[in-house]
Formats: structure tokens, C-alpha cells, sequence
């Protein structure tokens, strides 16, 4: 059964498996136990996944900090700033970003907090005009810009070096949630100058559960550590440190920036052959952001005249998605399609592929026949609907 979530999670790599497979019995050892062999070689294991961990995001070893992931790593940017700065915060975050950063935002600005969200044009992209008056109308500058590096749902890339500029100009720190586009395409975030990074192993072919923020200093020295006790992380995150995860996490970073990059044309190859094929042989679809530069291996299509979650109870032979995992359970319709402007009834006949490093062309071609017979079952049955 072909396998097209990848944007929700990844198998994880065999040479992954292989190098976490040690820490179970032999490395076992607490990186905090400094006093004897075994500690201090968990310490190195430890150093040496941060070392590719940051390697990814072109960032310092002394930049990164490990979490359960970005979900995790994403709260506490926004509850460490708050806590810090003792008084509301005043946020400007894209309506296209993940639930994980949206919710918190939600539960500050419950509290007092300011939030206004940045709108997105018809493709999905970042409005940098409105953006630009929002700042220029703010008598207070903002704490915090956070929009993400490339959205999970269409996979448009956001102009994030743009957006640094312009809130820096204001005194703002940018947040952005990279865990899209780590390991598809090069993400240089020292270059593009933003203060937080997050991002997480699954979704580059490592374990769940581990998850890293990654802060320059001075953005570091804004929030207040959320976990307090024995000072792990430099004091900011307390607790024994996940040396399973953050091996594999290590190990998934070293083999995406050196074999991740390098199978994104074959990815975009199949990607773009989707499509054709999906419009070929289906009337009335439209790719979601298809003018927009998008990483290569996320398609998202919008069929009319289907909903698109009976598409997808009818093509059992094909795993495929709406849109985010975490939002898979939700009734109301994708919160990014309707920020580009898209109906109820369109953003709800809109469905996601993401393609890997094991998807071939044949799992594409069983896709694409498989949803192309669902879609006519499926307007088939509308149809009868429509006629009783």
C-alpha cells in the first residue's frame, strides 16, 4: 500500500535504528553522571548528535537545545518569552501556521496577550505589505514575528529572510518553525538571521519524540526555562537527557544533509507527475499554491465537486491525507486553506500527498488511479444525492 503522508511522519532510516541500537545496553549512560566512563560516554553521544543537529540548520552546537519536539519547542518560545518579560506579549503570527504554535498564541491572548495574525496572499504566501502596515501601525513593537519556513499542508516556502528584516527594523524576534523543510531543501538560518528555530526527528527520518530549539544567544537569554531541576541544557530544559532519541535524531540530521538534499529532484519529478496525471484524468482540479516556490515532495490538490475525506474512505489502496496530522481529527476545514481565500466547500475537497525517499513511481501511478476512481464514485454519489 503506497505510503504518501511522509509530511506527517517517516519511517525511520535502518542506519538510524542501527546507531540508536547501542544506547539501549551498552551506552546506557546518564550524560549527567560525569564521575565514571559510562556517564561521560553518553555525554559525547549526546554532543555529537548536537554537533549534526545544528550542522542542518547551519547554526552553533551551543545553539541547540533538545525537546520532545517542535511541538513541545514551539510552546516554550511563546510561555518562556511571556514568563520573561512578566507582562502581556504582543505577537504577530502568519494564519497559516501549525496548531502547535496557533494554540498557545490562543491560550496567551486569553490572557491578555496581543495577537494579531499576518495574512496570507491567494497562493499562500506571507503578505509582506500587510505585514509592512502592521508593523508601521503598531504604536508598541511586537515581542515576537513567528511564520513558518514552509508550510506542511501546501508546501509553499515563506520569504523568511524578507520577514526578518522587516521585524528586526522593529525590535521583533523572529520565531520559525522549520520542520518542513529541514532535510528537503538548504535552510541556512544563521544567513536568513531568525532568533528560534524548531524542528523534529520524525520528519526526517529519525524517532519520535526528540525535537530541538535552536536559539542564538541573545534570543536565549528572552525566555525562562520551563523545566526546572537537576540544570540539564544549560539550565534551560532539567530532566535526563533522551540520549536514545537524540542519537537517532543526530544520526538523521548527518544522513539528510548529506543524501536528503540530493533526492529532492527525484521527489519534485514525481510530485509534478502527480499533478499532470491528477488534472489529465480528473475534471476540475487545482494544485493549492501551485505559482508558489514549494519544497519538492508536497502536493496539495483540490478537487471539485468531492469531499475530500470520502475520496479518501474510497481509495483504501493509497495513504494519503487532508492535511496536517494534528489537525486530522478536526471538523472545521484547514485553517491555511481558508486563509488563501479558499471556501469551506473548497478547502474541505482539498486533499495532500507527500512523497519520500522510498516512494516510487509505480506507488504514484496506484495513487493516482486509486483516487481517480474514488473521485468518480464519489461525484457519483453526489450526483444521486442531488437527484432524489
Amino acid at each position: 500500500m503506497p505510503y504518501l503522508d511522509y509530511n506527517s511522519t517517516t519511517p525511520v532510516d535502518d542506519r538510524v535504528i542501527q546507531a540508536m541500537l547501542p544506547t539501549f545496553a551498552e551506552s546506557f549512560g546518564n550524560p549527567s553522571s560525569q564521575n565514571h566512563d559510562t556517564g561521560r560516554i553518553g555525554r559525547d553521544l549526546v554532543e555529537n548528535a548536537r554537533k549534526s543537529v545544528a550542522g542542518i540548520a547551519s547554526m552553533r552546537p551551543s545553539d541547540v537545545i533538545f525537546t520532545s519536539g517542535a511541538t513541545e519547542a514551539n510552546n516554550w518560545i511563546f510561555y518562556g518569552l511571556s514568563m520573561n518579560k512578566g507582562q502581556p506579549l504582543r505577537m504577530f503570527v502568519s494564519a497559516i501556521e501549525h496548531k502547535s504554535v496557533l494554540e498557545p498564541c490562543r491560550h496567551l491572548s486569553e490572557q491578555g496577550a496581543k495577537l494579531q495574525k499576518i495574512p496570507v496572499t491567494s497562493e499562500g504566501i506571507v503578505d509582506l505589505r500587510q505585514l509592512d502596515g502592521m508593523l508601521l501601525r503598531e504604536k508598541e513593537k511586537p515581542d515576537i514575528v513567528s511564520v513558518m519556513a514552509a508550510n506542511s499542508e501546501t508546501g509553499v516556502i515563506q520569504p523568511i529572510r524578507d520577514i526578518v528584516d522587516m521585524a528586526h527594523a522593529y525590535g521583533a524576534l523572529v520565531h520559525c518553525d522549520a520542520t518542513q523543510i529541514i532535510g528537503k531543501i538548504p535552510f541556512d538560518a544563521q544567513e536568513s538571521g531568525v532568533d528560534f528555530v524548531t524542528f523534529s526527528s520524525h520528519k526526517i527520518y529519525g524517532p519520535k519524540g526528540c525535537g530541538a530549539l535552536v536559539a542564538t544567544r541573545h534570543a536565549r537569554k528572552q525566555i525562562r526555562a520551563m523545566l526546572y531541576g537537576g540544570g540539564q541544557e544549560n539550565d534551560m530544559r532539567s530532566g535526563t537527557l533522551n540520549v536514545t532519541g537524540i542519537v537517532g535524531f543526530g544520526k538523521a540530521c548527518e544522513i539528510a544533509a548529506k543524501e536528503g538534499l540530493a533526492d529532492c529532484p527525484r521527489q519534485e519529478k514525481l510530485r509534478d507527475y502527480f499533478e499532470s496525471n491528477m488534472m489529465r484524468l480528473i475534471s476540475n482540479v487545482v494544485v493549492n499554491g501551485k505559482n508558489a516556490d514549494r519544497i519538492p515532495n508536497t502536493s496539495n490538490v483540490r478537487i471539485a465537486d468531492t469531499i475530500a475525506e470520502a475520496v479518501i474512505v474510497n481509495a483504501p489502496k493509497v495513504e494519503i491525507a487532508t492535511g496536517s496530522a494534528c489537525s486530522s481529527a478536526a471538523i472545521e476545514p484547514s485553517h491555511v486553506l481558508t486563509a488563501m481565500g479558499l471556501s469551506t466547500d473548497e478547502a474541505n475537497a482539498s486533499i495532500r500527498i507527500s512523497i519520500g525517499r522510498q516512494t516510487t513511481q509505480q506507488d504514484i501511478d496506484v495513487a493516482i488511479d486509486a483516487i481517480a476512481k474514488a473521485v468518480q464514485y464519489v461525484r457519483g454519489k453526489e450526483a444521486e444525492i442531488a437527484g432524489a
